[in-house]
């Protein structure tokens, strides 16, 4: 809920518990927490204001995987030692940031720089706002990690767990990082940026966190990640797509090869949502349903500049108008992950089982309609935002 965010406190209410009266019976308490306005007096520590996250969630579920299938989990650990972990790469054959990059400690890095900017001249408001975008959401790399580790049966007990699930998120939280920290060098060496607001949106949207909706159940976790890994898949690649078309080859490439390892990590996360259909096919497909009924948040829906209320909404937009992520794409990825994991021809389901499938199956259908109706209003409710990212510079969104 967007409102003004310096006015915004984050307390529960107090916290009210109850038993959900969702169809799984299992379904844990649910968290209701309502916003309040605080008041002038309000107690101050120390003379010291108390942190307010700028963004709050209204409703929260937690624990809503049963106990007796934390079992299955800890069954498919040599599974995920021999099928997950091959998708990482060793550290000495990765690619590192600096491989794309001027040279520092060449006696040629300020041509190097410059030749940067002048190809950076070429790019658009609009494509930078994209960019922009997307490098924040990989630089809240560390609420993502925070994010899977809440899921039961596959977190990082310790931070130092040797089990294959945990390896997997360190591993895979290692090679997420070079992603943002590229983008955030290439967008500072540009000089097109306010470097400073964009610093206060990661700042801001790391504190606030992200609410995926998974419940600390990794059959919504990994079935969320897998749909995200796709989604950042589309995403690069299509702002490498509109790099070279604009004449900035090296931004091409780079964005290009951030691509190719969200692909693998979608191969990945896509591989374990396929293995909990093979041995639990009905926990799995009811499961599925349940998050397209909750809509997948985007890992970035909580962004904030200090400014912008609605920052997310507007990024998103502009994304939508140049063919970055749109609706469509959202359709595409559902349909095919159906595909992927062979939805339509599942057997030997539950009442709720059936009724999931053929609500999964329907579903891109659907949404490809309601975006069709969308797009004429979305047509003339455009206008001119300013962006703080680009000195509030405005654009069509």
């Amino acid at each position: 809920m967007a409102m003004a965010m310096n006015r915004i406190a984050f307390i529960s209410s107090p916290s009210v518990y109850q038993r959900s009266s969702h169809h799984h019976g299992y379904r844990s308490s649910r968290v209701f927490m309502s916003s309040t306005i605080r008041p002038a007096s309000a107690e101050v520590t120390n003379g010291r204001k108390p942190y307010l996250p700028p963004r709050e969630v209204q409703l929260q579920v937690k624990y809503s995987m049963p106990p007796q299938k934390l079992e299955i989990f800890k069954s498919l650990e040599g599974w995920a030692n021999d099928n997950l972990l091959p998708y990482l790469k060793p550290v000495e054959k990765s690619w590192q940031p600096t491989d794309f990059l001027p040279e520092p400690e060449s006696e040629g890095f300020y041509d190097q720089v410059k030749e940067l900017r002048e190809r950076c001249k070429e790019l658009s408001d609009d494509y930078f706002v994209v960019l922009i975008g997307d490098m924040i959401t990989e630089e809240a790399l560390p609420t993502y990690q925070t994010m899977i580790n809440t899921l039961d049966g596959v977190r990082d007990e310790t931070g130092a767990s040797p089990t294959p699930w945990a390896a997997w998120t360190r591993a895979w939280t290692a090679e997420e990082n070079r992603h943002g920290d590229l983008l955030n060098k290439y967008l500072y060496l540009s000089g097109r940026v306010d470097m400073r607001q964009i610093e206060k949106t990661i700042q801001y949207l790391i504190g606030s966190g992200m609410d995926p909706k998974t419940e600390n159940n990794p059959y919504l976790g990994f079935i969320y990640t897998s749909f995200q890994e796709r989604a950042t898949f589309i995403s690069h690649g299509n702002t490498a797509g509109l790099a070279k078309k604009l004449g900035d080859s090296k931004l091409a490439q780079i964005c290009g090869t951030i691509a190719a390892d969200e692909k693998r990590h979608e191969t990945a996360y896509t591989k374990i949502v396929e293995k909990l259909f093979e041995i639990d096919p009905d926990t799995t497909v009811v499961g599925f349903a349940d998050m397209m009924k909750k809509k997948i948040a985007m890992p970035a829906h909580l962004m904030y500049d200090g400014r912008d209320d609605n920052l997310f909404e507007h990024f998103s937009s502009v994304a939508q108008r140049l063919g970055v992520y749109t609706a469509r794409d959202y359709a595409d990825i559902l349909e095919f992950l159906v595909s992927r994991w062979n939805v339509e021809n599942l057997v030997g389901l539950s009442g709720d089982g059936h009724k999931a499938q053929d609500y999964l199956c329907k579903l891109p259908a659907r949404i490809r309609k309601l975006e069709e109706r969308a797009q004429g209003r979305n047509k003339e409710a455009a206008r001119n935002i300013p962006f703080s990212w680009i000195f509030g510079r405005e654009i069509r969104a």
